[in-house]
């Protein structure tokens, strides 16, 4: 395998450690839930790509060929972790925050989380 493959793999698994031990760091010490929510949704995502994209570049250097498993793994961590985050917040704003506490959305529609059902046209 050659010297370039090698440090950039050993580069991008020392910066995925780092991003993987801020994530979890922040999760243990930060105290209100909005704010854990950014630690593994943010700094760990980056740390887990991270390590599946040098995996990538180690098996391009060592066989020649493309392994497309962890680009499918990267792309659906990446799209799934933005849209857990949204849920959670969701949830705890469900739990924690009255309607009053939030400011104006601007919309018609209000908050997703407190908004009302929509009006049912009768059939008749």
């Amino acid at each position: 395998m050659p010297f370039i493959a090698e440090l950039l793999i050993a580069i991008l698994l020392i910066i995925s450690g780092v991003f993987g031990f801020v994530g979890s760091y922040g999760l243990i010490k930060l105290k209100d839930p909005m704010q854990r929510l950014h630690a593994p949704t943010k700094a760990t995502t980056l740390g887990i790509g991270g390590v599946l994209i040098a995996s990538m570049i180690y098996f391009v250097a060592k066989t020649g060929h493309i392994s497309v498993h962890e680009l499918i793994i990267t792309l659906f961590l990446f799209l799934t972790a933005p849209i857990t985050a949204n849920f959670i917040a969701k949830a705890y704003m469900a739990r924690n925050l009255k309607r009053t506490d939030l400011p104006g959305s601007g919309t018609n529609y209000g908050w997703s989380v407190y908004s009302d059902p929509p009006e049912r046209e009768s059939s008749n």
